[in-house]
This record gives C-alpha cells, sequence and structure tokens, in this order.
C-alpha cells in the first residue's frame, strides 16, 4: 500500500512538473495566432478562431526586422561559441596537465568569480567595453561570453585527467611541441565535453538579453531576445505579435535541443563518471 501511495506521488509530482513547463508554451501558441480585436475580446486561454491566421509573424518579420536579427544572433553566437571552446580546452589542458605553484589559485579564482553578481561589475566592464571601441558594435558581447566558466572547466578537467599521460609522453619522444599535442591529441579526445559545452553555452548567449541590450543599442544591432522590444511600448504592448515573436524564437532552440540533447546527457554523465 506504501509502494502504491509512492507512485502515485511520484507521478502526481511528474504531472505537476509537466504541466508548469508545458503551460507557457502553451498560451504563447494560442495567443501568435490571435489578431488585435480577438486578443482583445477573448481570454488568453481561449482557442484562436483559426490556426491559419498568419499576419503576426509577417508583422515579426517586416517590423521586427527578424531575419537582421537572427544574423546578428548567428555572428555573436559562432565567433563566441569558437572562442569559448578555445579558451576553455587550453585553459584546463594547463590545469589538467602542469602542476605549478598558483594552479590551486587559478582554479578558486574561476570558483570565486561565479560568487560576485555580474551587476555588481558593470561599470567597470562597460568602460573597458567602451575604452576598447566595442560599444554598440558585435564585438563587444563576443569579448564578453567568450570567457570560460567554472562549470566548462571542470567538465573539460575531468576528461582532461582521465586521458593517459603515456599519450603526451609518447608524442614528446616524437618531437611534438605542447602546442601540437593540445591539438593533436588532446583537443580530439574532448570532443563529447565539447559537444556539451557548445550546446550549454549556445542556448545560454541565444536566450541573453542583458548584456546585447547594455551594449548595442542600435537598432541595426539587435538580436533575437532584443529585437522583442519592438513590439513594447512605455505603458503598452502588441502581447499577441509578441507570443508570435516568442514562438519564432523557441523553434531553433527547441530543434537544437531535440537533436542535440544526448550529447548534453553523455557529456555530463562521462564526466560525471570519469
Amino acid at each position: 500500500m506504501s509502494r502504491t501511495l509512492a507512485n502515485l506521488l511520484k507521478y502526481a509530482v511528474l504531472l505537476a512538473a509537466v504541466f508548469v513547463i508545458l503551460f507557457p508554451p502553451y498560451v504563447v501558441i494560442l495567443n501568435a495566432f490571435k489578431g488585435n480585436d480577438e486578443y482583445a475580446k477573448s481570454s488568453v486561454f481561449e482557442f484562436p478562431h483559426s490556426f491559419a491566421y498568419l499576419d503576426n509573424f509577417s508583422t515579426v518579420f517586416q517590423r521586427g526586422d527578424m531575419l537582421n536579427a537572427f544574423m546578428n544572433t548567428g555572428t555573436i553566437l559562432v565567433l563566441s561559441v569558437l572562442g569559448n571552446v578555445l579558451m576553455g580546452t587550453m585553459v584546463a589542458f594547463a590545469l589538467g596537465r602542469f602542476n605549478f605553484k598558483l594552479k590551486s589559485w587559478i582554479l578558486g579564482a574561476y570558483v570565486a568569480a561565479t560568487l560576485i553578481p555580474s551587476v555588481t561589475t558593470q561599470v567597470a566592464t562597460f568602460g573597458i567595453i567602451k575604452e576598447l571601441g566595442l560599444f554598440n558594435s558585435l564585438y563587444g558581447p563576443v569579448l564578453l561570453y567568450i570567457g570560460t566558466d567554472v562549470v566548462q572547466i571542470y567538465l573539460y578537467l575531468q576528461f582532461i585527467r582521465h586521458i593517459p599521460y603515456d599519450l603526451d609522453e609518447n608524442a614528446m619522444i616524437e618531437g611534438a611541441s605542447l602546442f601540437r599535442i593540445y591539438r593533436s591529441i588532446i583537443f580530439p579526445l574532448l570532443a563529447p565535453a565539447t559537444a556539451t559545452a557548445i550546446i550549454l553555452k549556445s542556448i545560454s548567449i541565444y536566450n541573453d538579453m542583458y548584456i546585447p541590450y547594455l551594449y548595442m543599442p542600435s537598432q541595426k544591432l539587435r538580436v533575437v531576445s532584443t529585437g522583442l522590444m519592438n513590439f513594447v511600448g512605455v505603458n503598452s504592448a502588441q502581447w499577441n505579435v509578441v507570443c508570435a515573436a516568442l514562438l519564432i524564437i523557441l523553434i531553433p532552440t527547441t530543434i537544437l535541443y531535440l537533436f542535440m540533447q544526448r550529447f548534453i546527457f553523455s557529456g555530463i554523465v562521462s564526466g560525471s563518471v570519469k
């Protein structure tokens, strides 16, 4: 009897979690297909008169300049992820393969950096970006996104520490430099961890609104997250159009997650087991 109650409680919690996760997208889908009059006169939980009403989506692309926003987002995403992966793998290679006095201090600095709220450092960071001439350009956010974090470092370290050091020694005997060892041995063997890092970082950058809004105020530099502000005024907002924009923005991340989720789970699980 107790096991039956436990199973019922477990499934009740799971159903509640599914409801909490799926309810917001459900509301977004319903209202994305409503016109202005229909949205004003109906409840947000009512089905639209027709799911063939696509004027909101055309408004998103025309007035919101969504194609340009996707291009800007893609540029930032590609440059940031490439730099982030190179930075993360190199840092992990140095920390995981060499012993030096400041090694523990560097790891501690990465951990300590996560405890500092990013808002408290924005004045100094903004000043540096402006002095570098990167304010109101795509390369300001790229420079900020390139920085690796402690989770990524530890993910890479779990893999590097279990790559046999004999491979490095054999390569050195053959005359390989440290960079050649990193490029030809370490980096390829970090593929599962790299796939996990790429996916997590891509989703984080894609959904971020704060950094693009602060460092790229120009209309021409809008990304998909800040592009939503074209439909929100000071005292009002076109929520049906916003829902259509949200639905468009959700599609790439949903497809990416569905096709790449096995890399996320395998990378994290392999790292924890190793």
